[in-house]
């Protein structure tokens, strides 16, 4: 019996976009064939094997509206040309070639939405730009049945803005025991206090600046390890030389997401101190709090809707009031000097990851599926 085929489409990077792999190998796993479509990046890293198809674009353009363009022909053509029996886009730099196809060729089309993608900072500072990803939102996000995203406040802002039901399936690691590689132990930490910030989107508004101004502010006691890549990253080695706190803050490029794990269980705290400046920061759950949690690392966060609900329901971590770098540090230093609030974080943790983890939300993304399949006729 042939298996209910799914081509799933992203424009982040196949290896390291966590939330896609976990998706697809559910789906894999539960009898779809999934073909996973992307783009290779200059500095992207060899894929690694997966159970499913993947296929790359290699494009002219990495970014900006050529890359836009040239990733949304050749995707358009690509679906056009490959036999699918669901289609899934994942963010609305997928959406449109997607839709096309799907009317077309008759086809159910699901979206992921994880991200407000006309709420990110580098939309807002281009206007006109900004307002052609909305009209395309606007014309398209109202016409698609099958609509999920990956946090409680982000459903309820698109279900207010687009009348439409959406579905939450939440971007958690999976439950499982994890061992410490020594391989990957960092040298000369003997007795620091370690804070991590790690991610591939240490980018501009995640307050990354400030927390590495901050690190002026402590003693040698603290080191800051950032463990990612994104465009500030030049600027933060900046700050650093300028600041000369080469003793007090490293950088690792971005390695496969097992072996980030083998990092953050090194670490004593985990940051996340994104700013409110746009509606897509306002209503996102940055995947690195989760990463922190299933590490057993507790949380310092600046105070977004989504992670001070999870942070003060579980019980995991604390929060800084402002940006300032001083003031940054002065919320790292009480952590250090309150053992106990932060043994007591530490139990909560174990807690948190029983109850936030992926084979929960599995179960719903499952369900949506079948779902789409019994709605559609599919066998």
């Amino acid at each position: 019996m042939n298996k209910t085929t799914i081509i799933v489409s992203v424009t982040t990077d196949l290896v390291t976009d966590q939330r896609v792999y976990k998706v697809c190998n559910s789906l894999h796993t539960h009898g779809y064939n999934i073909l996973l479509v992307g783009r290779k990046k200059k500095d992207s890293m060899p894929m690694d094997v997966r159970p499913y198809k993947t296929h790359r674009f290699h494009l002219w353009f990495e970014k900006g509206p050529l890359f836009y363009a040239q990733y949304n022909l050749y995707l358009f053509f690509y679906l056009l040309f490959h036999k699918a029996d669901i289609l899934l886009a994942n963010d609305l730099d997928t959406l449109l070639p997607n839709y096309l196809v799907s009317k077309i060729k008759g086809v159910p089309l699901a979206y992921d939405n994880h991200e407000y993608f006309t709420g990110v900072p580098e939309l807002i500072a281009r206007p006109r730009v900004q307002k052609i990803w909305k009209s395309i939102e606007n014309w398209i996000f109202p016409k698609v049945k099958y609509i999920y995203t990956d946090n409680f406040a982000k459903r309820s802002l698109f279900v207010e803005e687009f009348k439409q039901p959406v579905e939450v399936v939440m971007n958690v690691p999976i439950l499982q025991e994890s061992t410490f590689d020594p391989q990957y132990k960092l040298e000369g930490v003997e007795n620091k206090f370690i804070l991590i910030y790690q991610g591939t989107g240490i980018n501009v508004a995640r307050g990354t600046e400030e927390l590495t101004m901050a690190m002026e502010y402590l003693d040698e006691r603290f080191l800051l390890l950032f463990v990612g890549s994104g465009d500030v990253i030049d600027v933060l080695k900046a700050i650093v030389k300028e600041k000369s706190l080469e003793n007090r803050v490293r950088f690792i490029p971005k390695v496969p997401h097992h072996i980030l794990k083998q990092y953050t269980m090194q670490a004593q705290l985990g940051i996340t101190v994104d700013k409110p400046i746009s509606e897509n920061y306002i209503y996102s759950f940055p995947n690195k709090v989760f990463d922190y949690v299933h590490a057993g690392v507790p949380v310092l966060a600046s105070r977004l809707q989504e992670v001070e609900r999870i942070m003060n329901l579980y019980g995991i971590g604390t929060f800084v009031e402002s940006y300032e770098p001083k003031h940054i540090a002065e919320r790292i230093q009480w952590v250090y000097d309150n053992p106990q609030a932060y043994s007591e974080w530490k139990k909560n943790l174990v807690h948190a990851a029983k109850e936030i983890n992926w084979q929960e939300q599995e179960k719903v993304l499952l369900g949506i599926y079948k779902r789409i399949c019994a709605e559609n006729s599919i066998v």
